[in-house]
């Protein structure tokens, strides 16, 4: 059963002037040449879907339109429009580049999610306790992890598995996750224990690409 990311994550700022639900497709690196091209690391499946949705937006509102792109190992070297030379590309440096939620495909295959709809849903144990709040979907290299903070105490790092995690249920707003599996029941007889190590969890299911 696969469960993949299309996109990165949802950030709590809005982007001024841009998305009103922004999703956070890639960050752009150093520049590239001297003709305005940036690196970029996309947080897509596919990088070059990074220009799929449209226009980019930066944190402060910023379009970016893309006129070209290649790939080039783990990023992806693209030219925007109006930054035509290096001194242009380097103050992009560091940006994070967002689209609108809408912008992105409604139809997925079943058991795949957007990370960007799995943060801010709460999570419940299978006797319909909540546990506390998705804030992160992280990939170490061995599959997605979610991480949940609860109302007390240090979040939680529980593999996004089907046996961890056996129920999404996005039109009611909430994950589910199954105590033994997602290691709850472990953390709390190890109260006070060292924190666990998510990448020293078990592999998840197969990976789809990408940066998973």
């Amino acid at each position: 059963m696969t469960r993949r990311r299309e996109t990165g994550d949802r950030k709590d700022t809005r982007p001024a002037g841009g998305p009103r639900n922004p999703v956070q497709l890639g960050v752009v690196g150093a520049a590239h040449g001297i003709r305005g091209e940036v690196r970029v690391k996309p947080f897509t499946d596919d990088p070059l879907a990074l220009g799929r949705y449209g226009p980019l937006y930066t944190a402060a509102g910023r379009m970016l339109k893309i006129v070209r792109m290649r790939p080039a190992r783990n990023v992806v070297i693209v030219r925007f429009d109006g930054v035509d030379d290096r001194d242009g590309a380097e103050t992009l440096t560091g940006e994070a580049l967002f689209v609108d939620r809408a912008a992105l495909p409604q139809a997925l295959e079943e058991e795949e999610f957007y990370h960007a709809d799995l943060i801010g849903l709460p999570a419940f144990d299978e006797t319909g306790e909540e546990i506390g709040t998705v804030i992160a979907v992280h990939n170490f290299g061995a599959g997605d992890i979610l991480e949940i903070r609860p109302a007390a105490g240090p979040t939680l790092m529980v593999p996004f598995t089907h046996d961890a995690v056996p129920e999404v249920d996005l039109d009611e707003g909430a994950v589910r996750l199954d105590s033994v599996a997602a290691g709850l029941d472990r953390r709390q007889e190890s109260a006070g224990a060292a924190p666990v190590d998510p990448r020293a969890r078990p592999r998840g299911p197969k990976e789809a690409g990408g940066n998973r």
